[in-house]
């Protein structure tokens, strides 16, 4: 992993970026930390060509997105429209809020959704992931929920981006993930996993927590990941801190150049 491949998700300050002042003096804050990249997520109703120019004069690139995931599954169109306007290729589902896993109906549509989602915007030169939190490993049909949607996707439509601290939460191996998902998981959210003094876990920097990361990055890598975007839900303090430290321990640790 390289440095210029790591990137902040946005949704981290996402307080700090409900208005384009807001998202430019953030941009330069990531920027001034040693990021190159971001994902956009979280943020307020910035226009397309505000966020472009933002990030360019910032020095940032775009390397993928969160979009809504009703307009994901109901009106992919939207999302390709969204997309190109942004010049970025990349996008996720970011959350299956809607949808009981113990119902079969509710589980089968969404796969056939995502599936068809992703073969919309797989013709647009788009590439629709999927970013999994612990509600996943319910089982379902005898395995974790989040086998079946990989399984009865096609690879082409739907790829990984799995969320290391969400894996762990939910009971699985992040670097039998990693593997799982070889070549089909060009991004993966970093994200550490530790607990506090009331025995209950949370969300912390790089290098705070439990998680092998350097065991996970090098799986991710072997798969071909191709951006490793650090995120932390919920920060202790400035989330502007919490990416600095995440960073950090990054570049000293993680790291081949």
């Amino acid at each position: 992993m390289k440095l210029s491949q790591v990137a902040a998700q946005l949704y981290t300050v996402r307080d700090h970026c409900q208005t384009a002042a807001d998202l430019a003096a953030t941009a330069k804050k990531i920027r001034a930390i040693g990021y190159t990249a971001v994902q956009v997520s979280g943020g307020g109703p910035i226009s397309e060509a505000e966020i472009v120019a933002i990030l360019r004069d910032t020095g940032l690139t775009l390397c993928a997105t969160h979009e809504p995931a009703a307009t994901i599954l109901d009106e992919p169109e939207k999302v390709v429209t969204r997309l190109h306007a942004l010049g970025c290729k990349l996008t996720a589902f970011p959350f299956p809020k809607d949808v009981d896993f113990t119902n079969s109906a509710q589980v089968e549509t969404l796969v056939r959704k995502l599936d068809a989602a992703g073969a919309h915007l797989r013709a647009a030169g788009l590439t629709l992931g999927y970013h999994n939190h612990g509600i996943e490993f319910v089982r379902y049909r005898g395995a974790p929920a989040l086998d079946y949607i990989y399984a009865h996707t096609n690879p082409r439509n739907l790829v990984g981006e799995i969320d290391t601290y969400w894996i762990h939460y939910g009971g699985g191996d992040v670097v039998a993930w990693c593997k799982k998902l070889r070549g089909r998981m060009p991004f993966i959210h970093l994200k550490d996993y530790g607990y506090t003094t009331e025995n209950k876990p949370n969300h912390c920097e790089i290098g705070q927590g439990t998680l092998p990361f350097p065991e996970i990055i090098a799986a991710a890598e072997a798969g071909g990941c191709q951006w490793f975007i650090v995120e932390q839900d919920t920060c202790p303090g400035s989330p502007f801190d919490s990416l600095k430290i995440s960073f950090d321990y990054i570049r000293a640790h993680l790291v081949s150049g």
